[in-house]
């Protein structure tokens, strides 16, 4: 398969969970490009066993894994055929650090593969996974699990992951695989690598595998001109505008905020795409396109296609929890939702989407710093000249005795706590019971009372329809007007 031959529409991955199998392999149903999140899979899958996996769809697709012995050794460790407690606080897996076991890589190839193979069953067209180049430690593990599971597009963004196409090269043919490790600390000195190295997971001939293609998320056309001029095995590009959820690239220049407080996107952040397109590669435009005009401008400036990434987080096959995501679209049919890009609130240091709404259940439950998934962790050199981790979202006295700023630790939140939660696999703690939300979005939430029944609900092929010009709009008059004031600042 080639760039060129995928749909013009590339469903978003959106972590963590949020594109979960049910969702890529909906789309993948209606023709389009279903794509699964790799961020935090691994924690998900064993919370998924914890919780006693109700409609046994882990275990149908752990019985697939090549590796011998790894899924038995999950079951019997993880698995609780009747479920935890509510208030029984889940198993952590041990973090994922710089070196790590042969069975912690395991898990986490289990997890990515699961995951796909779950979106790939019972049909034959292409599915996709997304990781963020900002978690680097799993990615080598997750890259190669997904892969076993025949996994046809990978998708990244949240960094610039210049070393993934030689990675997907060398895990194709079963060759040892490395990333830069970056760390603070280490400008000028000698590389530290992650490395993975597939063989030392097998004691017979591993399969033969096919290499996926790989598509970048960019948000400049320098960006996009490295990838395209520079950088071998890049076979397409997705241009992100700065109204897309999640993570966001910060504006070009120096930051400046508006009256809300949001970071102030001004020319230089927007992209040309007929500069893109001159560079040859396929590409498809994100953020701000989720609709036929968006789709038929995007293809007239000779885009492939769009990626859609909010008009899917609410719909019914979303990995979104039930009850999260009625809460919200009962709150858009009442104008009572705003969407807020919070400079400050992920670790990672790059803007993040925010949805707010007046019966958002995270109002007034305190927001514990802890760091016990510690997939944003930022590596740093010890004065002992070791590796260590910090996260600046962890204790403020934690993070400042590990050499961090305590100006980074103003706003953050914990994401991979938060984001379990999001998808109904939120850890009990003793104080405030189940961790609370955090949703992301982009602009386009606001938009949906203008396309669907935000009441009834709608599905992926309602999106699909409605993207393809199929069905008509709701309305074109906007129906929210203003955005929640007590939730604004």
């Amino acid at each position: 398969m080639r760039a060129c031959d995928l749909p013009m529409i590339i469903q978003g991955g959106m972590g963590a969970a949020v594109s979960d199998w049910r969702l890529a392999r909906a789309v993948a149903a209606c023709g389009q490009l279903g794509v699964i999140s790799g961020t935090g899979i691994d924690t998900i899958l064993i919370r998924r066993l914890q919780d006693g996996d109700p409609d046994g769809a882990m275990r149908r697709a752990m019985a697939h894994f090549p590796l011998p012995g790894v899924a038995e050794r999950v079951l019997t460790t993880y698995f609780r055929p009747a479920g935890r407690a509510p208030d029984e606080p889940y198993e952590l897996l041990p973090m994922y650090n710089l070196k790590v076991s042969k069975e912690r890589q395991q898990i986490a190839m289990l997890a990515a593969f699961v995951e796909v193979w779950l979106a790939k069953e019972g049909h034959n067209r292409p599915i996709g996974m997304n990781l963020l180049t900002k978690i680097q430690l799993p990615n080598l593990a997750l890259l190669y699990g997904a892969m076993l599971a025949g996994v046809d597009v990978i998708i990244m963004g949240a960094g610039i992951p210049r070393e993934i196409p030689a990675a997907l090269d060398a895990l194709a043919a079963h060759r040892p695989a490395q990333l830069t490790a970056e760390i603070d600390g280490d400008e000028g000195s000698p590389p530290t690598y992650i490395t993975f190295d597939p063989l030392t997971h097998w004691e017979s001939a591993p399969p033969s595998l096919h290499r996926p293609l790989f598509l970048p998320i960019v948000a400049s056309v320098s960006l996009a001109t490295m990838f395209a001029r520079k950088i071998a095995g890049v076979d397409g590009l997705v241009i992100e505008g700065p109204t897309a959820g999640g993570h966001n690239a910060p504006p070009r220049g120096e930051l400046r905020l508006n009256e809300r407080g949001e970071p102030v996107y001004g020319p230089r952040d927007m992209v040309d795409p007929t500069k893109i397109a001159a560079l040859g590669l396929p590409f498809w435009l994100a953020g701000g396109t989720a609709s036929p005009e968006g789709l038929a401008t995007a293809r007239a400036a000779g885009a492939m296609g769009i990626q859609v990434g909010t008009l899917f987080a609410f719909c019914n096959e979303s990995g979104l929890a039930d009850p999260l995501r009625r809460s919200v679209l009962e709150a858009l049919a009442r104008g009572a939702v705003d969407v807020f890009t919070d400079p400050r609130a992920s670790p990672t240091g790059y803007p993040f989407k925010v949805v707010r709404w007046d019966t958002d259940p995270a109002q007034g439950v305190p927001r514990q710093r802890i760091c016990d998934l510690g997939y944003l962790r930022t590596m740093y050199r010890t004065p002992k000249g070791t590796i260590g981790y910090r996260c600046a979202s962890e204790p403020i006295a934690t993070f400042v005795k590990k050499g961090g700023d305590i100006a980074e630790t103003e706003g953050r939140r914990c994401l991979c706590n938060a984001l379990m939660s999001n998808v109904g696999v939120g850890q009990a703690r003793a104080d405030i019971g189940v961790e609370p939300p955090l949703l992301t979005s982009g602009d386009d939430l606001l938009r949906l009372p203008t396309i669907f029944d935000v009441k009834q609900g709608y599905s992926a092929a309602d999106v699909i329809a409605y993207l393809l010009g199929q069905r008509p709009a709701l309305s074109s008059t906007l129906l929210m007007t203003q955005p929640v004031e007590s939730l604004a600042g």
